[in-house]
């Protein structure tokens, strides 16, 4: 292996400059996930009004349908005159 030397010191400046940035990066992604998660909460909310609309709607379809099919049944079922 090649000797590589002794590790360089690196300057006060520099060392300040990036655990302030790492700080800074944490604080504005806790930021950040908290404004999201608000968002999504509000989302989910009116997509649970519009799931019960969208239930009932599906329920009437649904038994128009079945009333239909009884019909049909019945129609074919029944004697020909």
């Amino acid at each position: 292996m090649a000797d590589l030397g002794a590790p360089v010191r690196v300057s006060p400046l520099i060392k300040f400059g990036r655990w302030s940035f790492l700080a800074v990066g944490i604080a504005y992604g806790a930021y950040h996930q908290q404004r999201l998660a608000t968002r999504e909460v509000g989302i989910r909310e009116i997509e649970a009004k519009q799931k019960a609309i969208r239930d009932v709607k599906l329920a009437e379809e649904k038994k128009r349908q079945q009333a239909e099919e009884i019909k049909a049944i019945a129609d074919l079922s029944g004697p020909k005159k």
